[in-house]
């Protein structure tokens, strides 16, 4: 066995919930800003941040919710969000957080899977939420904001403040986002305090914040790259977060200009953006001193590109939801184009040949194998897709292929797993290829990636209609628009006589690739 392990020395991890760790400045800097709403300015001071999580706590106790409970979040960047997710975490409830631009079946997939009996979300959203909460077992819809009729204002959940409820750390799961894992349909992944405490402490030395940095936050907290280390990772080290809603580019480079914002953590596209945007250049951006990128591969050219343009090093970094989720990131001032950067402290990894099964020496290529304390507890209900994915010994399987170099970089060259990554979200192709099955004029159906210069890659669907039916591409583009959140949306559409499968009946993606090609 070959074990590739960190360069940076190991952390200590305290066996504290993840509140705990991230309020750890509240009693430090009360009154230094943690959250600000980028486009109002409202503001959360360390202090008030504190307070209104444990009355949100309380308010979750006084209506009899605690350990064993799960309630929803499905809401955009704003500073409430950290509110709600933490009172939770306080309260001891599991939080289930939900992309807000899913369609009502998506979210009620999750709200059934997961068991929630309550859902937070804004008044934008209410329309959805109502008709996702339908045969679930939600039985109050909660607004931050103005509340439409029939709905709960979230001062309606604020109560007596409470400490923290007694939990074991390493058993208690506080969060359940939901991934595809290395194939298949989203579940749950459930992450303990312990998970995300370790992390947190993992990615600290590499990302090397100071103290009276600020932030911009556009990745979405839903999601595991914007809610741990962005939400939890830098309020855990004192940083003021300036949130946004939704990104926009004039927006966000004029908040990184006026609030001499030092951190930006983004993806692949929002990169792309800052290397040949024109509007770009109307914009001071010297408070920059790292530029982060996450959630899909960056290519080393991209940035460079980048960088130079902005006067900073464009970085990127390594995970998975499976993973709380960081396992490789870039440390500052070790900047190597093109790669995931080092292995996180107190973790280890394996380069393992998929056929062989061989563990790989420096600079050969294999699957990604990962062990430490950050991985996940398993999938929610999923003991298959948990053994699937973590073997006995521990080592979670990423289904991403790459090789560690002689510095202890990674750099990821292919995928294993069937995943899409459209603009750094997940994509299953089963998820797809089940939906395009429902349709009445579709005898066959598959999908895959192909790459995109803008979002990374984009799904391809191919299509075997019944005999006699006609359709048109727009035709499976408007179907699969009703269906599910636009970055799923199929718009790329080749019909074709015959899905290559194995005798097993396993799709045959690579010739598909080959054909479409």
């Amino acid at each position: 066995m070959i074990v590739h392990r960190s360069p940076l020395p190991d952390v200590d991890i305290p066996d504290i919930t993840v509140t705990a760790h991230v309020l750890r400045w509240a009693d430090r800097v009360p009154d230094r800003p943690a959250l600000i709403d980028g486009p109002t300015g409202r503001t959360y001071t360390y202090g008030q941040l504190a307070m209104m999580i444990g009355s949100f706590a309380g308010g979750l106790a006084a209506r009899g919710l605690g350990p064993g409970d799960t309630i929803a979040l499905m809401a955009p960047n704003i500073p409430e969000y950290a509110v709600a997710f933490h009172g939770a975490a306080v309260a001891g409830v599991a939080v289930s957080t939900i992309n807000p631009t899913y369609t009502a079946e998506e979210v009620r997939f999750q709200l059934r899977d997961s068991g929630a009996v309550m859902l937070i979300t804004i008044a934008m959203f209410v329309d959805v939420a109502r008709e996702a909460a339908e045969g679930t077992a939600v039985q109050d819809i909660v607004v931050i904001g103005e509340a439409p009729e029939g709905t709960l204002p979230v001062t309606a959940l604020l109560g007596e403040p409470i400490s923290q409820v007694a939990v074991d750390t390493s058993e208690h799961i506080v969060v359940l986002p939901y991934s595809s894992g290395t194939t298949g349909f989203p579940k749950g992944v459930m992450l303990t305090h312990r998970n995300l405490v370790a992390n947190l402490c993992q990615i600290e030395p590499g990302l090397a914040v100071e103290e009276g940095e600020v932030a911009l936050a556009v990745l979405p907290f839903f999601h595991i790259y914007g809610m741990q280390v962005l939400m939890n990772g830098l309020l855990a080290q004192g940083i003021t977060i300036v949130t946004l809603p939704r990104f926009d580019l004039e927006q966000a480079l004029g908040i990184i200009q006026d609030q001499r914002v030092t951190r930006f953590f983004a993806v692949p596209p929002i990169v792309l953006a800052l290397a040949k945007h024109p509007v770009v250049d109307s914009y001071d951006l010297s408070s920059l001193k790292q530029v982060f990128s996450g959630a899909a591969p960056l290519s080393a050219e991209l940035a460079l590109e980048a960088g130079a343009r902005i006067g900073c090093e464009v970085v990127q970094g390594y995970g998975m939801t499976e993973m709380s989720p960081v396992s490789h990131l870039t440390p500052q001032g070790h900047f190597k184009a093109g790669t995931s950067g080092v292995t996180v402290p107190n973790a280890e990894c394996r380069i393992v040949d998929p056929v062989t099964g061989e563990d790989q020496p420096v600079g050969g290529e294999g699957e990604l194998w990962v062990r430490g304390p950050m991985v996940m507890k398993g999938y929610l209900n999923n003991p298959e897709a948990t053994a699937a994915t973590i073997d006995a010994d521990g080592w979670l399987h990423t289904g991403d292929v790459g090789f560690i170099d002689v510095d202890g970089h990674l750099t990821v060259v292919d995928r294993v797993k069937e995943l899409i990554k459209v603009k750094g979200f997940q994509v299953a192709p089963a998820e797809l290829e089940a939906l395009l099955l429902t349709h009445p004029a579709v005898a066959d159906a598959a999908v895959i990636g192909v790459p995109d210069d803008e979002a990374g890659e984009l799904p391809r669907a191919f299509v075997v209609l019944k005999p006699g039916q006609e359709l048109a591409a727009a035709d499976i583009t408007d179907f699969t628009r009703q269906h599910v959140a636009t970055y799923k949306v199929v718009h790329d559409v080749v019909f074709t006589e015959a899905i290559p499968k194995s005798p097993s009946g396993k799709i045959l993606r690579r010739m598909l690739r080959d054909q479409g090609a």
